[in-house]
């Protein structure tokens, strides 16, 4: 199959994109140039007051019609200030009201009443994809969040502006370091492979991919690579739609199976050309410490666990007792290691213009944030954004163009030390000796500010562009076409100089390492679309056909170098003395479709919707590479119907929707069906030969989802009280894992499909209030809450396979089985535990029957948006019921040479004693195994339940009549604010334990636009 090359046929495509671009402005300008020089000599100035009937309207827009480059905006008073000749005709429009046309009639004053419009909201067009659909006329379930939501958060990573704000959406931060990871899930988790549940992102109509563009190798000891949504500026965002059930997906077919993100990026506006930037300053610190032991409980607690050992003596490393290190000295570690304050700073700045036909957007970005560890470590990004859009003198033709290109630059720990500082003794030594080097005290103390001599350093360029025509061909005919490219690159570094090891080692330069990772990926995709519609009486009919052409090709080379003549010159390959390729890959992904959607809708009361998509994936071997996907959606308006209307007033507005299809998945990676070879690390007479790999399976097939919702929609009082109640059922089967094999066959595994289901069932509810609304106040309330029960239905041979100890059929895929803890044994002193087989011991394995589900019982978010006059205050409490690991999961046995939560006082001292903690020791072996059993039990485990404010924002519009030509906007931002919860590890939500948590972050921002 031939391909379309944009390296060729894609720098035609855009140099004609650019002329015509470069002849619609100057067409413009000349056919408008004849009205304004007509028009100015004839103007006057235009005043009046905008009211809602009782109190005045600050922020409506007043556009002269025909003439945009006639706007003005009303002050906080409601009085507005325009130019007009005695012909114009005003255009009045504010959300939530009625847009109003008054003709000026020669007038010099003007005062306009508006009506308010509770349908408004219901009227906004959501963005499905390939397709725009009305609020109160969609089938499927997607969520929305704008750039009003984004705008007030300050986070470098559009996921993060997602958080508690969707119903169905569970987002987790990875790590509090800047450029770090997310995962999210969107109606739990289908795949039993960790690395299959992600969703489809769309920006601007290009496919972006989510593989993780980090290695193992040269992302340090952090729970998870780089995000490449860090690409992506929320400052550039306009709204992110989330689809979810298949009336919704669907449409994306294969791509779909885990939901869709679409990213719409900022457009340029008709009107005065106006210039806007907005600058941001804040810090970050950690949210909150535990309690731990400070010196004068530790060391009694040291003491007393070799008296319990029968110790008369301290041992020679003991050095925190035995008198090495200074008793007396008392430090908090959590506040010297990881106190630190980390700085913020955002610049964002825009251009935007033009008049009815054509508009353009140029921005740019630049932020730098820092970390709270101790040294120098930041992480740099900075880009720009073009977008400029086009129409025909008639509106037939359209085009559309958008750019995306990003830089990030980040030096960083490779190491993070939050483990360290939870653990560290309290009487442990200074971090630096009198000369300002690191302290070893005499090679009793490991020095954990040593690991950050190690740094991972990186660049990442990525570049997301795509072209949009449209040409309307009559009849209800209109074609579109749409082009995108991607491009990566990413090169890291992970740095660990000798520095960083004990001088006492002898260790030069020449131990040196450094980890490189040298990545490529660029992708293109064409998208030829027709859509048609058509009104028969009654009936609306909306059809669209489509393809999908899209190819992505990617590389990727780990080295490893060792033994530098200098550690300046650990940076430069060519200065190591041994090289070697550690791994070097190259793939090719292809991928086509075929799609169609018809739309049938009865006078926006009845509504019908059927999508269909057949996928074409390289991932796949012959015979299997094709698959059929499609759903059908249905809508019931009820509050159309003159019984509903009549009998129940109250009710504005009603809609029963129910939706049924399947999507598929083919989130594998590629060449898994293959019999592939790689290179064997062994040479023969010098050169390297072939060993296999992977063994070939010709049936691998797609994983299919099978998506069931039932809605109900209703608003009530005008839709001041709006009520979404959703019930979903998704069915995963045709699992893609590696089937166990026996190991004469030389490998463990073979990708196959294997015959499990995994079913997510829940419930979703958001609910929005609009409590007070005037010219002078308002106060509008959002809640969403979701509860998700995932389960596996069934695994044939799941005892038999290496998955019996990871699953278990009727239960969650995100559990883990435990011992189970009961009680201390009051004579010993030692945690006792069920012996599940009866054998008489307790062991690893055969007893870890318990079984601790991590998922959340539910989670939600409550959003709250006031406004008095120019002062706007938002905030967003964020819950969530679920349980966690706590501090027993991972604190070393008390007794340790390693510090403890306070909470080890209440410990076992004599007979009859109950704890809670077992006595202190530091080496006996049953109290050691003992406490390896409890680290591994439901003791372990407790509940993290939070009430988090998540953000908090307060701005403050400055009065026109002060700033007089141009608007002035300042405020205050505030994320993870504080945290209301019984958990007592470092943070509820946080996945990742011994690592650094979400930071709380505090901002101040000034916006000025003219």
């Amino acid at each position: 199959m031939n391909y379309f090359s944009f390296y060729k046929d894609g720098k035609v495509l855009y140099c004609l994109f650019f002329s015509a671009v470069l002849l619609s402005f100057s067409s413009s300008f000349a056919g408008n140039s004849s009205h304004y020089f007509s028009s100015i000599f004839q103007q006057h100035q235009l005043h009046g007051t905008i009211t809602d009937g009782t109190a005045p309207l600050p922020g409506v827009t007043i556009v002269v019609k025909g003439r945009a480059s006639a706007t003005a905006v009303t002050d906080y008073t409601g009085q507005y200030l325009i130019n007009v000749t005695p012909s114009d005709t005003l255009i009045v429009s504010f959300i939530g009201f009625k847009t109003l046309k008054v003709p000026v009639s020669g007038r010099s004053k003007i005062d306009i009443t508006l009506q308010y419009d509770t349908t408004t909201l219901r009227e906004v067009k959501i963005n499905a994809g390939y397709y725009s659909v009305k609020e109160s006329e969609r089938t499927g379930s997607i969520a929305r969040i704008t750039s009003k939501d984004i705008e007030t958060q300050p986070v470098t990573n559009v996921l993060a502006a997602m958080q508690g704000r969707m119903a169905g959406v569970e987002i987790t931060q990875n790590t509090g370091l800047p450029g770090s990871g997310f995962e999210i899930q969107i109606r739990g988790q289908n795949s039993l492979r960790f690395n299959g549940n992600s969703p489809l992102y769309i920006i601007d109509g290009v496919p972006y991919s989510s593989q993780s563009i980090g290695s193992n190798m040269t992302s340090g000891n952090m729970p998870a690579e780089n995000s490449p949504l860090n690409s992506i500026n929320p400052g550039d965002i306009i709204a992110i739609e989330v689809l979810k059930d298949a009336d919704a997906t669907a449409i994306y077919g294969s791509r779909g199976a885990n939901g869709v993100v679409l990213i719409s990026t900022k457009k340029g506006k008709q009107g005065k050309t106006s210039f806007s930037t907005t600058y941001s300053y804040g810090f970050g610190q950690v949210a909150h410490f535990m309690d731990v032991l400070k010196t004068p409980d530790y060391l009694a607690m040291r003491r007393e666990a070799f008296a319990n050992d029968g110790y008369t003596e301290y041992p020679d490393y003991a050095y925190d007792v035995n008198g090495t290190w200074d008793q007396n000295r008392n430090t908090d570690w959590q506040k010297e290691l990881i106190g630190g304050v980390a700085t913020y700073s955002n610049l964002q700045s825009s251009l935007t213009g033009g008049n009815e036909r054509t508009n353009f957007l140029l921005s740019g970005n630049y932020s730098r944030e820092t970390t709270v560890f101790l040294g120098s470590f930041d992480y740099v990004k900075a880009g720009g954004h073009l977008s400029l859009n086009h129409e025909s003198q008639d509106s037939r033709f359209k085009i559309s163009f958008s750019a995306i290109y990003t830089s990030q630059l980040n030096s960083l720990p490779a190491i993070d030390i939050t483990s360290t500082a939870l653990l560290l003794a309290p009487n442990a030594p200074e971090l630096y000796d009198g000369s300002g080097n690191l302290n070893w005290e005499d090679n009793t103390f490991d020095n954990p500010v040593a690991a950050l001599e190690g740094k991972i350093k990186g660049q990442t360029n990525d570049l997301v562009a795509n072209a949009l025509v449209t040409y309307d061909l009559g009849a209800g005919f209109t074609a579109k076409g749409s082009f995108g490219y991607t491009f990566l690159t990413q090169k890291q570094l992970n740095l660990r100089p000798s520095t960083a090891l004990n001088p006492a080692y002898g260790a030069g330069s020449e131990s040196s390492i450094v980890f490189t990772n040298s990545l490529g990926r660029n992708s293109w995709i064409i998208e030829p679309q027709l859509n048609w519609n058509h009104k028969f009486g009654k009936l609306s009919l909306d059809a669209l056909a489509g393809t999908t052409f899209q190819q992505q090709k990617g590389n990727r080379q780990v080295n490893y170098a060792i033994g530098f003549a200098n550690n300046s010159l650990m940076e430069n390959p060519a200065s190591a003395s041994r090289n070697l390729v550690l791994s070097s890959d190259e793939n090719l992904y292809k991928y086509e479709a075929f799609y169609a959607r018809l739309n049938f809708n009865w006078e926006s009361r009845y509504l019908l919707n059927v999508t269909g998509r057949r996928d074409g994936s390289s991932r796949f071997g012959p015979g299997n590479q094709f698959a059929n996907f499609g759903a059908v959606g249905a809508a019931w308006v009820f509050s159309q119907e003159n019984l509903i209307k009549d009998f129940l007033p109250v009710l504005s507005f009603g809609k029963l929707r129910a939706s049924y299809g399947t999507t598929g998945n083919d989130q594998i990676g590629d060449y898994q069906y293959l019999d592939t070879y790689s290179v064997a690390a062994a040479k023969y007479q010098g050169v390297s030969g072939l060993q296999p790999s992977r063994l070939f399976n010709p049936d691998f097939g797609w994983e299919t989802n099978k998506k069931l919702e039932v809605a109900l929609e209703t608003g009530f009082f005008n839709d001041r009280i709006f009520l979404t109640v959703a019930w979903f059922q998704n069915r995963s089967s045709n699992q893609l894992v590696g089937i166990p094999l026996p190991g004469t066959t030389g490998f463990s595994t073979m990708q196959a499909n294997l015959d499990a289901v995994v079913q997510n069932r829940g419930l979703e509810l958001t609910l929005r209030t609009i409590n007070i609304k005037n010219g002078e106040f308002s106060w509008i309330t959002s809640f969403n809450i979701t509860s998700n029960k995932n389960r596996l239905i069934s695994f044939p041979g799941l005892d038999e396979s290496t998955f019996k100890n990871q699953y278990v059929i009727g239960h969650s895929l995100n559990i883990t089985k435990v011992f189970h803890y009961t009680g201390l044994d009051p004579a010993t002193g030692t945690y006792q535990f069920l012996d599940v087989d009866g054998d008489g011991s307790v062991n690893f394995g055969d007893d870890q029957k318990t079984i601790k589900d991590l998922s959340p019982k539910y989670y939600g978010g409550l959003q709250n948006q006031l406004r008095y006059k120019n002062i706007e205050l938002n905030f967003l409490f964020q819950f969530a019921k679920q349980e966690n690991y706590n501090p027993n999961s991972y604190s070393p046995m008390p007794g340790t040479m390693a510090n403890q939560p306070s909470a080890v006082l209440s410990r076992w001292q004599n007979p009859g004693d109950t704890g809670p903690y077992q006595a202190f020791s530091d080496n006996d072996a049953s109290r050691t195994f003992a406490y390896y059993q409890f680290s591994s039990s439901d003791a372990a485990i407790s509940d993290a339940s939070y009430i988090r404010l998540k953000n908090i924002s307060l701005t403050y519009q400055l009065p026109q009549s002060l700033t007089k030509k141009f608007n002035c906007k300042i405020g205050l931002q505030g994320q993870n604010v504080f945290t209301i919860t019984k958990y007592k590890g470092i943070d509820p939500e946080f996945k990742y334990t011994g690592y650094l948590p979400p930071l709380r972050v505090f901002t101040t921002t000034i916006q000025l636009t003219f």
